[in-house]
C-alpha cells in the first residue's frame, strides 16, 4: 500500500486520527477537484456499492443529524499551485456505520474498477475502497 496522508481529527474530543488517504488516492483527488471543484466524501454502510467511499462535489450530499464527520484530509496545494492554497477534504459516514467501525483506523485508497455510479471517479475506471485495520489502545 501506498504512503498515508493522515486526516484532521474531526470528533469532538478526539486528538488522534482515525483516518488517512493513500497517495495515490490524493492523486486521484487532485485530477477530480480539477473538473468538479471542491469534494467531500461519504460512507452510508448500506449494501452494496453503498459500502463503499463515495466520493462527490462538495454540498451535492446532504449531511445530516444522523452523519458523523470523522476528519477532514488536507490534500496541500494543487500540483503547479503557487499560491499556497490548500486542498480540504471533509469525510463523513452514517452515525450508525461509526457504531460498528468506532475503533477501526480506516485508509481511503483507489484500485482499478468500477465503482458507483454516484460516485464522481466512476467515470475514470476506478474505484474508491476502505481498509480497515484496529486503532491502537
Amino acid at each position: 500500500m501506498s504512503e498515508e496522508i493522515l486526516a484532521d481529527p474531526a470528533i469532538p474530543g478526539e486528538t488522534r486520527p482515525r483516518l488517512a488517504f493513500a497517495s495515490d488516492t490524493v492523486e486521484l483527488l487532485h485530477a477530480l477537484w480539477d473538473r468538479h471543484g471542491p469534494l467531500m466524501f461519504h460512507q452510508s454502510g448500506g449494501c452494496c456499492d453503498g459500502s463503499s467511499p463515495m466520493c462527490y462535489p462538495l454540498g451535492d450530499f446532504i449531511i445530516g443529524g444522523a452523519d458523523v464527520q470523522l476528519g477532514t484530509v488536507d490534500l496541500g496545494p494543487a500540483p503547479g499551485d503557487l499560491s499556497g492554497a490548500h486542498r480540504t477534504v471533509p469525510f463523513y459516514m452514517s452515525a450508525e456505520q461509526f457504531e460498528y467501525w468506532k475503533h477501526t483506523f480506516l485508509t481511503i485508497d483507489v484500485v482499478d474498477g468500477r465503482g458507483s455510479g454516484f460516485s464522481v471517479e466512476a467515470p475514470e475506471g476506478k474505484r474508491f475502497l476502505t481498509r480497515s485495520r484496529l486503532m491502537d489502545g
